[in-house]
C-alpha cells in the first residue's frame, strides 16, 4: 500500500527579485491561485497526517493516541456480547470506498477474533459524508429503516458489497430481497424518519474528531482510516491486558 505524507510548512525568506522576474511570477501566481480555487473544497489534513493511498477525503491515521472517554455508543446497531470488555465503534459511510475497504478486508478478522469470542462489542454509528457521496445520506437512511426491523446487519453488509448500486430504487429491492415488511420500509425512508438520527451521529462524530471515514473507537482511542488490520489486534490486545 502507497502512502502519502503531506505536511504544512511555514516558511518565510526575504529575498531580492529582479524586474526582469516579476512578470513570470504573476503568471505563477496566477497559476497557483486558480489551483487554489479548484481545490478548495478538499478538507485539509491535520499537520503531520499519513494519508491511505491517493484518498482525499480524510481517511488517514493520525498517530493521536489521545482517549475520549464517555459513552460513544449512543443508540445504534450493535454487533457482539452487549458486555464485552472492548467497545468499538465504528464511524463510517456506506459510499465511502475506504469505508467498503474496511468491510472487506479488516472487519471479517475482526469479527473471528473478537467479536464472535464475546472480546469485542462493534457499534456502527453513520457518517454520511454528503459533499461528495450523494447517496451516502439516503443509504445512511436505508440502513435505520432496516434497523427498524431487526435487519440492520444484513443490510449494512448489502450496502458495502453492493456500493457501486447504490439508490433509493435499489435501497427499496434490497429490503425486499432481506423479507423486510417493504410499505413500512418504503414509507420510512421516502419520510426521511431517521434524518435527525443520522445528523446527531454526524454531530457526535466530528465533536470526537472525526474528520473522515471510516473513523473507529477502540475502547474511546481513535484509529482514522483503512488502516491494516494489525493494527487494530495490537490496539486490542493491549486493552485487553489492561482488564486481565
Amino acid at each position: 500500500m502507497e502512502e502519502e505524507k503531506d505536511t504544512i510548512e511555514s516558511k518565510e525568506e526575504s529575498k531580492s527579485v529582479s524586474p526582469l522576474i516579476i512578470p513570470g511570477a504573476i503568471i505563477v501566481a496566477g497559476v497557483l491561485i486558480a489551483g487554489a480555487v479548484i481545490y478548495s473544497n478538499i478538507p485539509r489534513l491535520p499537520q503531520g497526517a499519513t494519508l491511505i493511498g491517493n484518498n482525499r477525503v480524510g481517511t488517514y491515521n493520525t498517530g493521536n493516541t489521545n482517549t475520549v472517554t464517555g459513552d460513544l455508543t449512543d443508540n445504534d446497531p450493535f454487533l457482539g456480547n452487549p458486555e464485552a470488555p472492548i467497545i468499538m465503534v465504528e464511524f463510517g459511510d456506506f459510499q465511502c470506498p475506504f469505508c467498503a475497504r474496511f468491510f472487506k478486508d479488516t472487519l471479517p478478522q475482526i469479527k473471528e477474533k473478537y467479536i464472535k469470542t464475546g472480546k469485542v462489542k462493534l457499534v456502527y454509528r453513520d457518517f454520511p459524508i454528503t459533499s461528495i457521496h450523494d447517496e451516502a445520506q439516503k443509504a445512511a437512511e436505508a440502513g435505520e429503516c432496516a434497523n427498524e426491523q431487526g435487519k440492520f446487519w444484513p443490510y449494512h453488509d448489502i450496502l458495502y458489497e453492493r456500493q457501486a448500486s447504490l439508490g433509493v430504487a435499489n435501497f427499496k429491492t434490497w429490503a425486499k430481497e432481506l423479507g423486510l415488511n417493504q410499505t413500512q420500509f418504503n414509507e420510512c425512508l421516502d419520510s426521511g424518519k431517521y434524518y435527525e438520527e443520522i445528523a446527531k451521529d454526524l454531530s457526535d462524530g466530528q465533536a470526537l474528531g472525526v474528520t473522515g471515514t471510516p473513523a473507529t473507537f477502540i475502547n474511546g482511542k481513535l484509529v482514522q482510516g483503512a488502516v491494516p488490520y494489525a493494527q487494530f489486534e495490537a490496539i486490542i490486545e493491549e486493552e485487553l491486558k489492561k482488564i486481565k
